[in-house]
């Protein structure tokens, strides 16, 4: 019998590409512009709409909409209404949603090692509590003490517990034994450029509380890689 080369609809509209690789399924799925930092965003819970917009500034509200849609169409996240008081529409990844975050985190890991990656560019808080959990040393947090680390940026609140070299970060506010109020950029600055804490709170970037002897034992569990040797 002749073979017959079909071009099959997938979510919707024809597939990019006509290949069993399960890279190229990962493309369909998240390779759209925007897909993928729209998992992102959700890695650490449910979002309004609004939210999701106002940590990607770039994207208009039609894209995000159809964007929305076709993650949903792609079972990757699901939207519901809160109960009661709130009552507003939230868009949550789903379980399988969830097993992105490493794939995601591997693909950061590789990209900040290319020459082109300029660490000053703006960052969401959601990006800057996932390149915690990527570029944490597990050797050096292995041997740092247990403790619980705050986050507040602006509205959005972090908890971050180190138990064991672990890194689990959730959406919230707690007891913490460090606490960083700031911005994810000024974050940023701190972990990765090792802006000393005095300093960024003598600037007034930064109103810290806890213990700051562990809190630099932390701020050293993070370092970017080293850049790529491209010939």
């Amino acid at each position: 019998m002749k073979s017959e080369k079909v071009t099959a609809v997938f979510l919707g509209r024809r597939r990019w590409y006509d290949d069993a690789c399960g890279t190229a399924l990962a493309m369909e799925l998240v390779g759209e512009r925007w897909s993928m930092l729209i998992v992102r965003e959700l890695m650490f819970g449910a979002r309004r709409f609004g939210e999701l917009k106002a940590s990607l500034p770039g994207i208009s509200a039609n894209v995000l909409t159809q964007r929305l849609e076709g993650l949903e169409a792609a079972r990757i996240l699901k939207r519901h209404r809160l109960p009661p008081p709130a009552s507003v529409q939230v868009y949550e990844l789903t379980a399988w949603g969830y097993e992105a975050e490493g794939a995601i985190k591997a693909l950061g890991a590789w990209a900040a090692r290319s020459p082109d990656h300029d660490p000053m560019l703006p960052l969401s808080s959601a990006s800057m509590m996932l390149s915690l959990r990527t570029m944490i040393d597990p050797v050096k947090a292995r041997a740092c003490p247990d403790c619980t680390v705050a986050f507040t940026f602006g509205a959005e609140s972090f908890l971050a517990r180190l138990v064991d070299g672990d890194l689990p970060i959730v959406r919230g506010a707690g007891e913490a034994d460090v606490h960083f109020t700031t911005n994810a950029r000024i974050m940023a600055n701190i972990v990765y450029g090792k802006w000393p804490i005095e300093e960024a709170e003598a600037a007034g970037e930064l109103v810290f509380a806890g213990n700051r002897a562990l809190a630099r034992q932390f701020i050293d569990l993070f370092h970017l890689p080293a850049k790529a040797k491209v010939e």
